[in-house]
């Protein structure tokens, strides 16, 4: 079950980048044209924003039952069980609470274009904190591309 769940995590993680990137270009061509903002137009950012709930939600239960999580006395010290069981988890949850964030505000936003502006820039900046909280192979944390 464990390799089914890191696979699955692994895999979405590309999916996800994808839609966080479509929904901060359409976004941000929205905001310099200063078309309306209309919620109902924003599907992408939406579905962007479903999808990485998803991955959370996969992220917590592999949290728990991921051999690469540990808690101890030595756990500061090795980096690959630092980076799981501290920075990677909080990255990505401050990734996917400002990716909420951006969505919920741009929704309430006037229609004007500023929608378009929040949303782009709380895309933007939880893109930063996901693509920092990635275990990358470059990094020599264990994982791998997929």
């Amino acid at each position: 079950m464990y390799v089914i769940l890191r696979q699955a995590h692994s895999g979405l993680r590309w999916v996800i980048l994808l839609l966080i990137v479509a929904a901060i270009v359409q976004a941000w061509n929205k905001w310099q044209k200063k078309s309306p903002f209309e919620p109902k137009k924003q599907r992408l950012a939406l579905f962007a924003l479903i999808v990485t709930h998803l991955q959370l939600l996969l992220g917590v239960i592999l949290y728990f039952v991921s051999p690469k999580v540990a808690f101890g006395a030595n756990m500061m010290k090795d980096p690959v069980t630092r980076f799981f069981s501290v920075e990677h988890v909080t990255l990505m949850a401050l990734a996917v609470a400002l990716i909420t964030m951006g969505y919920s505000r741009s929704k309430r936003s006037a229609p004007d274009a500023k929608g378009f502006k929040i949303l782009a820039l709380f895309y933007l900046a939880g893109l930063v904190l996901l693509l920092a909280g990635i275990p990358w192979p470059f990094r020599n944390l264990g994982a791998g591309w997929f």
